[in-house]
């Protein structure tokens, strides 16, 4: 007897979510909650742009670290029908001894088609890495478990202090709430950054986190007590079209350079430079998406200076051309 289909709405984006005892729940809502958020339109009225499952290696209760479990409908089969699989934590990651992926999942995972998209939230990135998915990209997982996970996977690049990494078709994020981070990623990736941050307002969190989960990881030493560098970057935000130098950053907080870049960087997990050129380039996006303006205007507007200059950080940041992106986000320009 053949197995009823798992998604029932031709044209949307399957999603399916691998579930596996013990799990956190906060992951599984934060996949439902942000996909299911995403409208046509960027509107609450527009149709949804996702189908999501829930699967787990068996039908039925899969347990969590709460005092409570979660029935799941559907088995394996949802990930022979889905366009991009999200694996979530499991406590079994946390006491991994083995690069072995166990027999229960490779199979589940044979089932996945060649050019599905995979991604991890947290430790699920050790069953990425033990399938295999992982050699020769750049991943990350919980700070807690990067020791571990370099040890068992010498042959990724592990990279602990970003909140999530895009090797195209396998991404993964760090801890549990790094999820939404990544779901926002995909969102914005796959229909553009009005639709996520239509999805981010909505579900009122950020729609781009700044630094990475660097900033996050305890200290020996308690944080120096010096003024915040949130000032300087709320000017900015304001001012991105000008020109703006270090010293005029760290003027707003009557910092020198030094100590103003310093501080900057455990902040925001980066340079004050790469996180300027990166709300630049966001905000490119958004002219290309939103506005008829040429590509040197958007270049002025967002303060990258010149066409060529927008093409090049474009290209470095996205992998496309400001022309290319704006037809995949709003089609051909009349």
């Amino acid at each position: 007897m053949a197995m009823p289909p798992v998604f029932t709405h031709p044209g949307r984006h399957r999603v399916a979510v691998l579930a596996r005892p013990v799990l956190l729940p906060i992951e599984l809502g934060i996949v439902h909650q942000l996909f299911g958020q995403a409208r046509v339109g960027a509107s609450a009225d527009g149709e949804p742009l996702y189908e999501v499952a829930t699967c787990a290696l068996r039908p039925g209760e899969v347990g969590t670290d709460g005092d409570f479990t979660v029935a799941v409908r559907h088995g394996p089969e949802a990930l022979a029908e889905a366009d991009t699989v999200v694996v979530l934590s499991s406590y079994e990651d946390y006491v991994q001894d083995t690069p072995a992926l166990p027999a229960p999942l490779a199979e589940a995972f044979a089932l996945i088609r060649p050019g599905t998209r995979v991604a991890s939230i947290c430790t699920g990135a050790f069953v990425l890495a033990s399938a295999g998915l992982l050699d020769g990209h750049t991943a990350t997982t919980h700070w807690r478990y990067t020791e571990l996970f370099a040890r068992l996977f010498p042959q990724v690049e592990l990279d602990p202090d970003v909140l999530y990494t895009d090797g195209g078709s396998v991404l993964t994020s760090a801890g549990c709430a790094a999820g939404i981070d990544l779901c926002l990623h995909l969102i914005r990736r796959d229909h553009g950054t009005a639709v996520a941050n239509d999805v981010a307002r909505r579900t009122v969190v950020p729609p781009h986190r700044e630094g990475g989960q660097v900033q996050y990881i305890r200290r020996p030493v308690p944080a120096p007590s010096a003024p915040a560098t949130s000032a300087a970057r709320e000017w900015a935000l304001r001012h991105l079209k000008e020109p703006i130098t270090l010293g005029q950053l760290a003027a707003r907080e009557s910092m020198s350079v030094r100590n103003f870049n310093r501080r900057f960087r455990e902040e925001a997990g980066t340079t004050p430079m790469n996180w300027l050129n990166r709300q630049r380039i966001e905000l490119a996006r958004e002219l290309l998406e939103e506005s008829d303006l040429p590509v040197d205007q958007v270049a002025a507007q967002s303060g990258l200076g010149s066409a060529a200059n927008l093409r090049q950080h474009f290209h470095a940041a996205l992998g496309t051309s400001p022309n290319a992106y704006r037809t995949t986000f709003r089609g051909p320009v009349k």
